[in-house]
C-alpha cells in the first residue's frame, strides 16, 4: 500500500492528505532515475571507447593483415632495388665498358616523378605515411626498370654490333701462308719501275699467277675491274665501320661491283697487271680513308710466333713489287 503524507489544517482542526502536482511527480521521478541513466551513459560511452564491436574487430585485423603485409612488401622493394643496383653497376661498368658506350648518366637512372600532388589521394588515412612510402618506392623502382631495359636493348644492339664488326675487321691473311710469302712490307721502299723512294701503303704477296685471292673481312664489293691507278686490275671491299681493303694486280675478279662477300670467299686470282714486276698480290687496309699497317690486323689466322715472323718479315723487304 502506497504511502500518503499529511498536514495538519487549523482551521478546519483536521488533517488533510498532502497531494503532488504531475511537476512534482515528474521531478521525484527524474531524481530517482537521474544516477541509473548517467551510469548507463557512462557505461555506453566506455563501452564504445574499449570494446570494439564485431565489425569493428574484424576491420582491425584486417588493418593489422595490410600492415604486415606493407612491412613484407618493402622488404621485397629493398631487396629488388639491390638487385637493380646490382644490375646498374655492371651495365655501365662493364657490359658498355666492353662495347664502348658511354654509362648511362646517374641524372637519367635517379630522376624523380613527376608531380607534386601525385599522392595526395592517399594522404589523410591514419596509415598514410607507410602507404605513400611504399608507392614512392615502387614508382622509383618501376622507373629505374624502365630505363635498364632500355639500355639493355640497346647494349643488345651493340652486341650485334660488334659481332658484325668482328665480322667485318680485315683480320686473316688474303692467300694461305702456305702459298705465299711477304715480298714488300708497309712503308718507304723503292719503287721497283720508278727506281726512287715512296711510300708503300701495303704488303705484297710474291705468289704464283693464278693463286686465290680471299676476302679478309665480311664486305661489300665497292670496285671490280681495271683502271689505270697503277694496281691494274683490283677490287675493293667496303668493310664498313670506316675499314676498306684493296687488292691490286690480279689476274682474274671473280666478284662484281654490290656483291656482298663473307670472310675467306675467293674474290680472284694473283696476277702481275698495272705496274707490277712479277706475279703478286697488293694488298692495302683503309681506316677512315687513311692507309695502315696491314700486319697490324693479321691475327685471326696467323699463331703468335707465325704474327711475330710475319711483321719481321714485313718490315725488312725493302723493294717492293709494284
Amino acid at each position: 500500500m502506497a504511502e500518503h503524507k499529511y498536514r495538519f489544517n487549523p482551521n478546519t482542526l483536521n488533517f488533510e492528505r498532502i497531494r503532488s502536482s504531475g511537476w512534482q511527480k515528474v521531478k521525484r521521478g527524474a531524481l530517482v532515475l537521474a544516477p541509473g541513466l548517467l551510469l548507463g551513459v557512462v557505461g555506453i560511452f566506455l563501452a564504445f571507447q574499449f570494446i570494439d564491436s564485431p565489425k569493428e574487430a574484424t576491420l582491425r585485423r584486417e588493418n593489422q593483415q595490410l600492415m604486415v603485409e606493407y612491412e613484407l612488401i618493402n622488404k621485397q622493394l629493398g631487396d629488388m632495388q639491390d638487385v637493380l643496383g646490382d644490375l646498374e653497376r655492371r651495365d655501365d661498368n662493364v657490359y658498355r665498358v666492353i662495347f664502348e658506350a658511354d654509362p648511362i648518366p646517374s641524372t637519367i637512372r635517379m630522376a624523380g616523378i613527376g608531380g607534386v600532388n601525385r599522392y595526395k589521394d592517399l594522404a589523410g588515412f591514419a596509415n598514410s605515411d607507410l602507404v605513400i612510402g611504399t608507392r614512392k618506392r615502387l614508382d622509383k623502382i618501376a622507373k629505374e626498370m624502365v630505363v635498364q631495359s632500355t639500355s639493355l636493348t640497346e647494349v643488345g644492339k651493340l652486341v650485334m654490333r660488334k659481332q658484325e664488326l668482328l665480322a667485318s675487321i680485315p683480320s686473316v691473311e688474303p692467300i694461305p701462308q702456305d702459298q705465299t710469302r711477304i715480298a714488300s712490307g708497309f712503308g718507304m721502299r723503292v719503287h721497283p719501275i720508278y727506281k726512287i723512294e715512296r711510300p708503300h701503303m701495303g704488303l705484297d704477296f710474291a705468289s704464283p699467277t693464278g693463286t686465290e685471292i680471299h676476302a679478309t673481312g665480311d664486305g661489300t664489293v665497292e670496285f671490280a675491274g681495271y683502271n689505270t691507278s697503277g694496281f691494274g686490275i683490283h677490287v675493293i671491299l667496303d668493310h664498313g665501320f670506316g675499314y676498306e681493303t684493296v687488292y691490286g694486280h690480279m689476274s682474274k675478279v671473280d666478284v662484281r661491283q654490290g656483291q656482298h662477300v663473307k670472310r675467306g670467299d675467293v674474290i680472284g686470282e694473283v696476277g702481275s697487271t698495272g705496274l707490277s714486276t712479277g706475279p703478286h698480290l697488293h694488298y692495302e687496309v683503309h681506316k677512315d680513308g687513311s692507309p695502315v699497317n696491314p700486319a697490324n690486323f693479321l691475327f685471326n689466322s696467323l699463331t703468335p710466333e707465325e704474327y711475330a715472323r710475319m711483321v719481321e718479315i714485313a718490315g725488312n723487304a725493302g723493294q717492293s713489287l709494284d
